[in-house]
């Protein structure tokens, strides 16, 4: 079945229609309109500058996580030659400590013969003498050495009471040394740097016995009453 033939008009796409011709197009206006105004253009970087940017947040974490780790580095190494120095000076600790047993029987032997210090009682044998002094003289060698190995000896008599270095084994009173001191050193003890390898047992003083004055200052006996003039009135 045919289309019955119309004549063509105007618009369409007919034979006969005339073509139509392209839209003329200003370059020039259209990149006017399309670029943008130049008070636009000015109110841009006014507004981005205003906004964090993420380079200078990145810097500011990588440099604060830089300082941490420099920070940590320096304490890891000022710990390790600390414990270098430490592994150092306390190697010999347990030797040291049984060193101080052998100290102990020097010093029994000494007083079992009724010497005290370098003095050698008289009325005895040269061969006596020569066995004390003998003693006397491996004891000295022996804590000369251990001296020189920061092993230090202590013997506080008469000194304050310090619980760190010290171990009180009984109070007892005493009218010539302050309360608080100590009045006789049972065992000597052994430092050596800062530690203790043994603290020394030692009795304190609990100050003078009921009834009985202390002492003053000037190590003598407070006046009795009455016994004084107040010159003053």
């Amino acid at each position: 079945m045919t289309s019955p033939d119309y004549p063509a008009n105007e618009g369409q796409n007919g034979k006969d229609a005339e073509p139509e011709e392209p839209p003329v197009v200003n370059k020039a206006t259209d990149a006017r309109e399309g670029a943008p105004s130049e008070e636009s253009a000015a109110d841009e970087p006014a507004e981005s500058a205003g906004e964090p940017q993420a380079p200078d947040e990145d810097a500011a974490k990588l440099k604060d996580q830089l300082m941490r780790l420099a920070a940590e580095l320096e304490n890891t190494r000022r710990r390790g030659e600390r414990e270098k120095r430490e592994a150092g000076q306390y190697a010999i600790a347990n030797f040291a400590r049984d060193l101080i047993s052998v100290a102990d029987n020097f010093e029994r032997a000494l007083r079992a013969a009724g010497v005290s210090g370098d003095q050698i009682p008289e009325g005895h044998s040269d061969a006596f003498n020569g066995l004390v002094a003998g003693i006397q003289m491996t004891e000295k060698e022996l804590l000369t050495t251990l001296q020189r190995h920061g092993v230090q000896k202590l013997e506080p008599a008469g000194e304050k009471f310090d619980p760190n270095l010290h171990q009180a084994v009984a109070n007892v009173p005493s009218a010539d040394i302050e309360k608080g001191c100590v009045v006789d050193v049972a065992q000597p003890g052994f430092t050596i740097g800062e530690r203790v390898l043994r603290a020394a047992m030692v009795t304190v003083s609990s100050g003078a016995p009921q009834g009985q004055p202390n002492q003053n200052e000037d190590g003598g006996e407070p006046p009795a009453p009455g016994s004084t003039v107040d010159e003053e009135a």
